[in-house]
């Protein structure tokens, strides 16, 4: 992971700095800003191996690529990125789609593009994007079908979008919670949520690769226990219902992954009540109360399987998180 800050240069020197960054990161481009003057910003990059990721944060930007900006030995890549504040426009060929916290915008960087992207109401900034550089050869989707999608909205706030965004917004957030020897899975998985992402908004997922539709089926499963987990009748065969497949099917789509439907459910169940009791925020609840609102209505079983999860009681883990 790097991180860079103009913070800590003379504000002269600043905005020249950021239009260095972005060349040596991006591509070469002309950048313009309403805050030249003073270009406070910072960028943190998050190398997964194939899919490198970024986060910037700026007071405005304005960002525009050529053609005689773009040469032969320019790699090929796919940018796919998701405002987390502000509002804009981004521009590819003759189409344009705005730059909003609720949706993806891809653009093709060997290909003329361009965008603005500004702080809402009049308040100032900053803003700031989170980005994926994907190779165009690493997107196992059918040639060259991703460009129907350059500057198009892509629904970042339902569906397969959202667990895409889901994801990524939780390695940029946590970084240091990863270890180094899990980027190669993360890479995967990013990729795969990516396909799967940009595929469904074209209608040709059953084109994609096998291994790509499973991690596909498998984060909306994840996602779908966890919506759901204080449903007592959450089985893995309410699951599978939901998700269309037959009982056998979905648990074939969890062999190898070190753990089965059933102990998905169950992790995710003990994960919730473990993080809600010790949250002082719910210390008007009862510890029965707690682990039924995540799926345990037996409050003997309950006991049984956290002491075995986590080597003491409810109570016992509650009284240490109220303590600090």
């Amino acid at each position: 992971m790097a991180s860079v800050d103009t913070a800590g240069l003379a504000p002269a020197e600043r905005f020249d700095f950021w239009q260095n960054l972005v060349a040596r990161e991006s591509a070469a481009a002309r950048i313009d800003s309403a805050h030249a003057h003073d270009f406070t910003a910072s960028a943190r990059a998050i190398d997964l191996g194939v899919v490198r990721l970024g986060v910037w944060r700026y007071p405005s930007l304005e960002f525009t690529r050529t053609a005689r900006m773009i040469n032969s030995a320019d790699p090929d890549l796919y940018q796919l990125a998701l405002p987390l504040s502000g509002h804009g426009v981004v521009w590819q060929g003759r189409r344009s789609g705005a730059l909003d916290p609720s949706c993806f915008a891809l653009v093709d960087t060997v290909q003329p593009h361009g965008s603005h992207h500004r702080p809402d109401g009049t308040g100032g900034g900053p803003v700031a994007t989170l980005t994926a550089l994907v190779p165009h050869d690493a997107l196992p989707l059918p040639a060259r079908r991703a460009d129907a999608l350059l500057a198009a909205a892509i629904p970042a706030d339902r569906g397969m979008g959202a667990l895409l965004a889901g994801f990524l917004r939780q390695i940029v957030a946590h970084p240091e919670q990863y270890a180094a020897a899990d980027a190669p899975q993360l890479d995967r998985i990013a990729l795969d949520l990516i396909a799967g992402t940009l595929a469904r908004r074209l209608d040709v997922e059953r084109e994609l690769p096998v291994e790509v539709r499973a991690t596909g089926l498998r984060a909306r499963v994840e996602a779908f226990v966890r919506q759901h987990l204080g449903d007592p009748a959450l089985t893995p065969a309410a699951v599978a219902e939901a998700h269309h497949v037959s009982l056998r099917s979905l648990h074939r789509l969890f062999e190898g992954t070190g753990t089965t439907v059933g102990g998905l459910i169950r992790t995710v169940r003990l994960d919730r009540c473990f993080r809600d009791l010790a949250d002082p925020r719910l210390g008007h609840l009862t510890v029965h109360q707690i682990a039924r609102r995540c799926g345990f209505p037996d409050p003997a079983h309950f006991s049984r399987a956290f002491r075995a999860a986590y080597g003491l009681s409810p109570s016992e883990h509650r009284a240490r998180g109220l303590r600090g």
